[in-house]
């Protein structure tokens, strides 16, 4: 259903290498034999690119994944289906393009969208990503049925603070910029904007942080994002839908 991407810049590499099953897909949802029975079951969709397709990561260390499990485990949410429509290199106009050619539904209980790195680091400016940001966000708000209280926005992480990154300034006075204005624009509409950002930025003084491709985050910095910056978060806005 997708075609791959055709990148100029080798040097994109670690950004964008992947496979055409990467870009849309429903996993199982959670394991009951492993996790508490639920008090009530929503479905979610998570929009992005490599971060949120978890690249260098297993399926299950992947922050929507646990995101699911513990909303399971902790919180008694069972998520059922998760649908991640994300690819690696994706910019704000990739993501536009797939989820016109794959129309998901607009009933989703959940939506969560985290994008922008690859405007960034492919050099397109922040006015640039702003529309094509604001398209996207109300694009999640009608997958969600049009209620803002089932949609939210995570923050651009700071691959600075990587191997891959090696600390440049530039880079996250970049990555603040964009996130400044996605936040702006999550603001306007009344869609709460999760910053995990400071998180990412222990990747240089943590290397279990990083995934093993020395860019990516690992399983163990989602981890993070979860239990410090989303589960409660994300669980108190399901309650206030219901």
């Amino acid at each position: 259903m997708f075609r791959p991407i055709n990148l100029l810049l080798t040097a994109l590499l670690l950004f964008t290498a992947c496979s055409d099953e990467e870009t849309f897909m429903t996993l199982p949802g959670n394991d009951p034999d492993r996790t508490a029975t639920p008090d009530t079951t929503v479905s979610y969709l998570a929009l992005g690119d490599s971060y949120t397709i978890g690249t260098s990561v297993s399926a299950s260390e992947r922050w929507p994944a646990q995101l699911a499990d513990q909303l399971l485990s902790r919180e008694r949410i069972k998520v059922e289906p998760l649908e991640i429509v994300a690819r690696n290199g994706w910019r704000t106009d990739n993501l536009a393009n797939a989820l016109s050619a794959g129309k998901p539904g607009s009933d989703f209980d959940l939506v969560s969208l985290l994008i922008g790195v690859n405007d960034q680091y492919q050099g397109f400016s922040v006015e640039t990503y702003v529309p094509q940001f604001e398209r996207l966000l109300q694009w999640s708000i009608g997958y969600a049925g049009g209620d803002t209280l089932g949609v939210f926005v995570v923050s651009i992480p700071d691959y600075a603070y990587t191997p891959f990154g090696g600390g440049r300034e530039e880079v996250s006075r970049d990555i603040d910029a964009f996130n400044e204005a996605a936040s702006a624009i999550c603001s306007r509409y009344g869609i709460p904007f999760y910053d995990i950002t400071p998180i990412s930025r222990d990747g240089l003084t943590d290397p279990d942080l990083v995934a093993s491709d020395g860019l990516h985050p690992s399983g163990q910095q989602y981890n993070r994002w979860v239990s410090e910056v989303l589960l409660a978060k994300v669980a108190g806005q399901i309650r206030h839908r219901d």
